[in-house]
């Protein structure tokens, strides 16, 4: 789930015999499924200190199976390869291919490609491996929610343009399942970017076919052949507000949920440079242990809902009924008891191993945000009902004591507490990254009144935040949600744009850059704030 606060209204209200076709908006005629050569450029993922993971995707002219080999070489020219590899791929992959190739040095930058039997190559990659041992700076971009019908990917162009990064993280709401009309509508779209194919995504030749989509878009194929990527699910790579067990967005006459929740993991795993592990750890050099998490579709139990509550007899107190009871529950879990006895362990070890930080990945936000007391008077008085049934919802629910957001960590208290001890438990230097929400925050998380950690939540790439449906000023907006939760220390709830952070062995300094409005196509953008935590502290300075 992100915040989106028209989120309810849009709600209620094999291979392809395909060929080349034009997706509008774009300047390039793109390949999805029934095309030709190579289709949707190349991708790095999965780094280590010695090895990378490589994609690409092939199609032969019989649109069968085929033999690709990657080539590495640490200069542009491919004078000498020091590595590479090979992989057969067919319709079964939908013709795509992950390589991974070792032998590599430490921190090193490389260029990658593919070639096929008929001596065609793919275009050329860059990527860069993980340093070892003691690094003195360690930078990343980390994006999320990137809706392309909302406008241009120009978060994407602008770090692209930088020659400062070393990796990027994309925390989940890579593409959006709607169908191109509902979110957002056709009149909101920018620029004719309406991605294939013309229905929600149910099946998986659907998933495969936004994959391809997005997969087209200049900004995004430049992002991914320029660095590396760790890459993560949210819900909308499979439905808004999915669980283990369901989602928001899936209905009875959609089929079974566990069909569709496969089809999306394996079209997933076939488009992204990701391998098919659900969760992991990455040491960059004996800087930090970054984690990639999986907390949608796994593990994670049904996110509650205040709705059935506030139409009883009595909504205030069966909110706080439900605040003593049923909200508290221990069972209640974001990740599952298997991931979670993992990470907890895997903290404990990158403490015991001397790296500096530990730096976890979440699709959702974990601090605390309630709905401040004068909120309605941020709407307009012609304001949707929808919208103000939003936040209404909202002020009840902090009256009772409860956060506006049961779909984030705001809905699973007991498996934050648990996450939290267990990082103050291990001696963590803690820095939680975040997404989904839309809008940029940065949060002081504590546990039992002590420190735990801080976290950096990412603004989106495109989808729209608050000032979607707020006519206040911005600033008059954020001053309110710092006031009314204790954890939240800075915030902008009108921008897009994405993150840049970066780790030194003494502190780590994160950037919230705000691009250009994405109505119009830029590379244009600025640091909008900045803040900074020192090893030890587990608190913002």
């Amino acid at each position: 789930m992100e915040f989106t606060i028209d989120r309810r209204s849009l709600i209620l209200t094999g291979a392809l015999g395909l060929g080349a076709y034009a997706i509008p908006g774009f300047a390039q005629t793109v390949t999805i499924a029934g095309g030709r050569g190579f289709t949707h450029s190349v991708a790095s993922g999965e780094p280590a200190n010695d090895s990378m993971l490589l994609w690409t995707r092939y199609v032969p002219a019989d649109g069968g199976a085929v033999e690709l080999k990657a080539e590495v070489s640490a200069t542009a020219d491919f004078a000498k390869i020091v590595s590479g590899g090979v992989q057969i791929t067919g319709p079964w992959r939908d013709h795509t291919a992950k390589i991974t190739v070792a032998g590599l040095q430490p921190g090193t930058v490389y260029h990658y490609r593919f070639v096929a039997p008929d001596g065609s190559m793919s275009p050329v990659g860059r990527t860069k491996t993980l340093p070892e041992g003691k690094a003195a700076r360690f930078r990343t971009a980390i994006f999320s929610c990137s809706n392309l019908a909302f406008g241009y990917f120009n978060a994407y162009a602008h770090a692209v343009a930088r020659d400062d990064l070393d990796l990027v993280i994309h925390l989940g709401d890579y593409f959006y399942e709607y169908k191109p009309g509902a979110y957002p509508s056709l009149k909101e779209t920018i620029g004719n970017r309406l991605p294939e194919p013309a229905s929600e995504l149910l099946h998986l030749v659907d998933y495969r076919l936004r994959y391809g989509s997005y997969r087209a878009d200049p900004d995004l194929q430049a992002l991914h052949a320029k660095h590396p990527m760790i890459v993560q699910w949210d819900d909308h790579e499979s439905a808004n507000d999915s669980w283990e067990g369901g989602a928001q967005n899936h209905q009875p006459d959609e089929g079974d949920w566990n069909d569709r929740r496969a089809a999306s993991i394996q079209a997933y795993r076939e488009w992204m440079p990701v391998s098919d592990e659900p969760w992991k750890a990455y040491d960059i050099g004996t800087l930090a242990t970054l984690f990639r998490t999986e907390t949608r579709l796994l593990g994670r139990t049904k996110q509650p809902d205040l709705e059935p509550l506030l139409k009883g007899p009595d909504p205030a107190r069966a909110l706080v009924d439900f605040r003593n009871g049923a909200w508290m529950d221990p069972g209640a879990t974001m990740m599952g008891t298997q991931q979670e006895y993992w990470l907890d362990h895997a903290l404990r070890q990158s403490v015991k191993a001397g790296q500096k930080w530990q730096v976890v990945g979440f699709g959702t936000i974990m601090g605390e945000t309630m709905t401040p007391s004068n909120a309605l008077d941020w709407l307009s008085p012609d304001a949707p009902s929808y919208v103000r049934g939003y936040i209404n919802e909202g002020l009840a629910a902090a009256k009772a004591g409860l956060p506006s957001n049961l779909d984030n960590w705001g809905g699973y208290p007991m498996a934050r507490a648990r996450f939290l001890k267990g990082a103050q438990g291990s001696g963590a230097n803690l820095v939680v990254i975040s997404g989904d929400s839309h809008n940029a925050w940065a949060f002081d998380l504590a546990q039992d009144g002590k420190p735990a950690g801080v976290e950096f939540a990412g603004h989106s790439v495109t989808s729209g935040g608050y000032e979607s449906a707020l006519t206040a000023d911005p600033k008059i907006v954020a001053a309110g949600l710092i006031k009314a939760n204790r954890e939240l220390k800075w915030c902008d709830t009108s921008r897009r744009g994405y993150m840049a952070m970066t780790l030194t062995p003494e502190r780590v300094s994160n950037d919230w850059v705000m691009v250009d409005p994405v109505k119009t196509k830029s590379a244009g953008g600025a640091v909008g704030h900045s803040t900074t935590v020192t090893r030890g502290r587990n608190v913002m300075a």
